[in-house]
């Protein structure tokens, strides 16, 4: 099959779906690869490492696109790329369709087939979406912490404290790959931590990191109380193809203290506090209820030669199966398939478009 690796064109996105060792085993398999001009560059990758591995470059994205009938990506098409997507493609990436129906409409209208990395499961789980959740997790303590700098206009916390000195309290909504990443950096910074989540075994996993961390039920009151209280806010709720419950309500951001700071990561599925709206890395912040939030959609573009690294680890099977020509028989494509036929076929997608 004919594969393309196009460079991402997102706002500050410096990650590559694939790294050249990947491509290398692509084409060792018999397939062909191309990859446009500079998709690695940010992440550490020449065009000369995609050479040796066996790909063909192109000089533009309509290149990529035009000669490959899989296209394999990092970040959800945008406007730019609508119209180089032809009927016969497979597209595979991170999609987040509920967040973004303009592009769902688009897929549908094509007639591609679309198969979104943060729905492939297997035996429950997201493997595709786990490298990039562990990335935004851990991010998100390091950007959380920066806000809360008097010269970013924040309350002037050190998280972890001093002798004598508040140690800050993070409150994290999920303890799922982003939000448990998130509680074991926050925990390492000797901050007080509060976890929330509805399932026994992940409030036990995190309470066993250390005494400084408190794992909760999100009962409302108990949560609204712990948010009053937070100086940093870390929301990580996720489900899978849907959009993401807003579980932090206006009043509850209101109540946080001026100069205390958000970091949703779910806004990637439309965000879990009310208050939340998309941004990208050349704005990333707003001010809103007096509190600081951090919502941009790509947070692992923040270290793109990390995160390209772990994340191919991850795709680079699925690509060859797909390469292979094996979606009609892999259990875990088969539930990664968003959009087929002119279709929305995912559930859980089909419910949150129709709720939009």
């Amino acid at each position: 099959m004919k594969v393309g690796i196009p460079r991402e064109i997102k706002p500050m996105e410096g990650r590559v779906a694939l790294v050249p060792s990947a491509v290398a085993d692509l084409v060792k398999a018999g397939h062909s690869v191309t990859v446009e001009q500079g998709a690695g560059r940010l992440s550490g990758y020449s065009d000369e490492d995609y050479r040796r591995a066996g790909a063909s470059l192109a000089a533009d994205a309509a290149s990529v696109y035009g000669g490959a009938t899989l296209i394999v990506k990092v970040k959800e098409p945008v406007a730019d790329e609508y119209p180089l997507l032809r009927p016969d493609h497979i597209l595979f990436s991170y999609l987040h369709l509920a967040a973004v129906p303009q592009l769902a409409e688009h897929l549908v209208n094509t007639g591609l087939t679309a198969v979104a990395f943060e729905t492939v499961m297997v035996d429950g789980e997201l493997p595709l979406l786990a490298p990039m959740s562990d990335v935004a997790g851990r991010v998100a303590v390091q950007i959380g912490t920066t806000l809360l700098h008097r010269q970013h206009g924040g309350n002037g916390i050190l998280l972890g404290g001093l002798p004598a000195a508040h140690r800050g309290h993070v409150v994290i909504l999920g303890a799922g790959n982003a939000g448990g990443n998130a509680a074991i950096l926050a925990r390492n910074l000797g901050t007080l931590v509060t976890v929330f989540d509805r399932k026994r075994a992940k409030q036990l996993h995190m309470r066993a990191l250390g005494d400084n961390v408190t794992a909760l039920y999100p009962y409302h009151d108990d949560l609204a109380r712990a948010i009053a209280d937070a100086d940093l806010v870390i929301g990580a709720v996720l489900k899978p193809g849907a959009r993401a419950p807003h579980i932090v309500s206006r009043e509850m951001v209101k109540s946080m203290r001026p100069g205390s700071a958000i970091v949703d990561i779910a806004v990637d599925q439309g965000g879990c506090v009310e208050t939340t709206h998309p941004t990208d890395y050349t704005a990333p912040t707003y001010v809103e209820e007096n509190v600081t939030h951090f919502a941009v959609t790509n947070m692992p573009a923040a270290v793109p030669r990390s995160a390209s690294q772990a994340l191919s680890a991850e795709v680079a099977p699925y690509a060859m199966l797909l390469a292979d020509g094996e979606l009609d028989d892999n259990p875990a494509l088969q539930q990664g398939i968003n959009i087929q036929q002119g279709k929305v076929v995912h559930p859980a997608v089909a419910e949150s478009l129709e709720q939009s």
